[in-house]
């Protein structure tokens, strides 16, 4: 079985608004076409203290986790340093990614740049193919700059590189949009429709506009075949119920 997926994405810009979030819609683009899912996501500032103990926590948890920012050179970039303090290994410079930074800055990798090379020890290197710094993984938990046009490309290698056999057909949702009515009046129903299709995740997305009109976007997601018959009892029940409705 797949283990439960996960996100950290780090940094107080982004606890602030100051910056906001991409890696969750790029994650989800990069795992849905090869049949993963997300299983859950948290933003995390850069106190290290908290971040060592967010990060422990989710390396006894056996997931796959995907972190993403604060592995730069300046003082406020800990998330190496909480990494390695969770874990309780030392800070070590690894030779690849040393090799790495020289060749992309020369001797401007010194003094500063070339802390972006040390990681809790033990680490591998996670290619980064828009500046060559590379990010690290460790464990089942791979690290990421903070930047999306750089972490994408780096999720997908590692996805590639270290997940290829896990892939599978990918989910598909259909959905029908009811006119008006409550959500309260299809409870029963749903709770019915989740006996009968267990291997189907049922959803009710309500909304209100302005003027108040209300509908329901209800659907279901996943294999193909199975998705289809799911649907085929929303709109069986809607029409049974001649509640005005649109396939999505």
């Amino acid at each position: 079985m797949t283990p439960k997926i996960g996100l950290i994405i780090i940094g107080d810009e982004v606890l602030s608004g100051k910056r906001q979030d991409k890696h969750l819609h790029q994650a989800n683009q990069l795992l849905k076409p090869r049949g993963l899912a997300l299983s859950w996501v948290k933003i995390v500032g850069d106190e290290p203290g908290f971040l060592t103990e967010v990060l422990a926590d989710s390396f006894r948890s056996g997931d796959w986790v995907f972190c993403f920012g604060g592995i730069g050179a300046t003082p406020d970039d800990r998330t190496r340093q909480a990494a390695a303090k969770a874990l309780g290994v030392p800070i070590a410079r690894h030779p690849d990614a040393v090799k790495e930074i020289e060749e992309q800055f020369g001797e401007a990798a010194y003094p500063q740049r070339i802390h972006m090379a040390e990681y809790p020890q033990g680490a591998a290197i996670i290619p980064n193919s828009y500046n060559r710094v590379p990010g690290f993984s460790i464990g089942n938990h791979h690290f990421m700059p903070g930047f999306p046009m750089m972490a994408k490309p780096m999720m997908e290698w590692v996805l590639n590189h270290y997940y290829a056999q896990f892939n599978s057909t990918p989910t598909v949702e259909k959905t029908i949009r009811l006119i008006n009515g409550q959500e309260s009046e299809w409870v029963a129903f749903m709770e019915d429709f989740e006996q009968k299709f267990p291997q189907l995740r049922l959803f009710s997305l309500p909304s209100i506009a302005d003027n108040g009109d209300r509908t329901i976007e209800m659907g279901v997601e996943g294999q193909p075949k199975e998705a289809a018959k799911g649907l085929d009892a929303l709109i069986q029940e809607a029409e049974s119920r001649q509640h005005l409705y649109e396939i999505l």
